[in-house]
């Protein structure tokens, strides 16, 4: 890497469109900058992606480069992708046969992957590890279950199969987005439980941590018998609970900060402020071209440990390591055994099992 590169920044941002700007390059560019998230305005197709993602590594090397990419309803390219199941389907295997379940998982896992890698996207922001209380309006079947040691040991063999492919977890909604209602994308939701109370929803990430977790993402959702601030901008969350008392050591993301669960605490700027110093390695902010330009300038890049977490996260996502690096896809027996897998997923979802 050229020594003019800065290091990874904690932003995260976005493009408008298939092809950069010089704008976009200008911003891709700044010291603040360390992560771009791609969206489905973004895609034409794969060659098209591919190029989209090889200009940003020519502006800034060390982009880590991540898409909203889970399956289900929450899939940001689609066509000439494998339209992969929403994880409740593998829940669902999991609770038949816990062994075919695990399994799913890992494929599936190292499948999403595999499909971003070939257009240069590092990470797919996966797996979300919230529990299906079955209230949720966002979560839903983006869980696969409502039981937190299944949850647990799901999320960890996705993320073996995430890793495989040179890909790397996020788990999420820390500490635990599925039993509010209200969706965070336009609201601040209350979970009104105590610690007692998130002790299931919290267990997954327990196990997940001790296992080596990538990163994780925290929830735009208030506990208010923990911290009156929301979780995602709590130095009691990020730094007591899960730093010092679970001892994750990974990359904490924020959800993103023109979400409505991020609204009510000032304007970007304070909630980036406040993002940081709670905690958060990453922040997302999207659909915000305002938004971004004002944060450029206004975000902290000389917390070292913060960014030492970035590079160590981004080093992570090198590559594949089951040494199909040189075959099309099309060819790769994995990648053939994963899509007739997850096709066998949509049908018993489809027939109700």
């Amino acid at each position: 890497m050229n020594e003019t590169v800065p290091r990874p920044g904690p932003l995260m941002v976005d493009v408008a469109g298939t092809r950069l700007s010089a704008e976009d390059e200008q911003i891709l560019a700044h010291p603040a900058v360390g992560s771009v998230i791609i969206f489905a305005r973004n895609y034409e197709d794969p060659a098209q992606l591919a190029e989209l993602t090889a200009a940003m590594r020519r502006v800034r090397p060390n982009l880590l480069i991540v898409a909203d990419q889970e399956g289900g309803r929450v899939q940001r390219f689609r066509e000439h992708f494998t339209r992969v199941v929403p994880m409740r389907a593998i829940g669902a295997l999991a609770a038949r046969d816990q062994a075919a379940g695990l399994h799913a998982a890992r494929e599936i896992g190292w499948l999403l992957a595999t499909e971003l890698a070939q257009v240069g996207v590092d990470m797919p922001l996966a797996p979300v590890v919230d529990l299906d209380y079955g209230a949720s309006t966002v979560i839903g079947d983006r869980a696969f279950s409502g039981d937190a040691a299944t949850v647990g040991a799901l999320a960890q063999a996705l993320g073996e199969g995430l890793r495989d492919a040179g890909s790397a977890s996020t788990a999420k909604h820390f500490p635990g987005h599925g039993y509010v209602v209200a969706d965070s994308h336009a609201e601040l939701p209350v979970d009104e439980r105590d610690r007692t109370g998130l002790a299931e929803d919290m267990a997954p990430y327990g196990a997940l941590i001790k296992q080596g977790l990538d990163s994780l993402m925290m929830a735009h959702v208030r506990y208010p018998a923990v911290d009156d601030l929301p979780a995602s901008l709590s130095p009691r969350w990020i730094g007591d609970i899960l730093r010092d008392e679970y001892g994750f050591d990974g990359c904490v993301f924020c959800d993103d900060l023109s979400m409505g669960g991020a609204a009510v605490i000032g304007g970007f700027a304070e909630r980036a402020r406040r993002a940081q110093d709670a905690g958060c390695d990453y922040l997302p902010i999207c659909n915000d071209r305002a938004a971004t330009l004002e944060l450029l300038d206004a975000v902290c890049i000389d917390d070292d440990a913060a960014a030492a977490r970035r590079q160590a996260l981004h080093a992570r996502c090198a590559g594949p390591l089951d040494g199909e690096q040189g075959t099309p896809l099309a060819d790769n027996p994995r990648w053939q055994a994963a899509v007739a897998l997850n096709a066998e997923l949509a049908a018993d979802a489809n027939n109700g099992r």
